[in-house]
């Protein structure tokens, strides 16, 4: 499964991906803005923090994956322990 997070803080990435890794997932982590996240792919979830994440930089990732079969997931707060959550949830039956 492929995952795609946007915003969160940028000491975090690291643990971000570790973390999705546990659960047999691919991450990329975008922290902050960059090209216009014009490669995010097609990833099977985004995950948008949107606590630490500019609203043009929300618009830019959901425009990206529009019309695509892409589930998202809102957090407000961008902890470790949100996406955990986030993830048990969506990887409940991809083992």
């Amino acid at each position: 499964m492929s995952v795609v997070i946007v915003g969160g803080n940028e000491c975090m990435v690291r643990q971000y991906k570790t973390l999705c890794s546990e659960y047999r997932c691919k991450a990329k982590v975008y922290p902050k803005m960059s090209g216009g996240l014009k490669n995010i792919g097609t990833p099977d979830l985004l995950v948008l923090f949107t606590d630490t994440v500019s609203h043009k930089m929300i618009q830019c990732a959901l425009s990206e994956t529009k019309g695509r079969n892409v589930r998202i997931a809102r957090s407000h707060t961008s902890s470790i322990s949100a996406l955990k959550n986030i993830l048990e949830k969506h990887t409940a039956g991809c083992e």
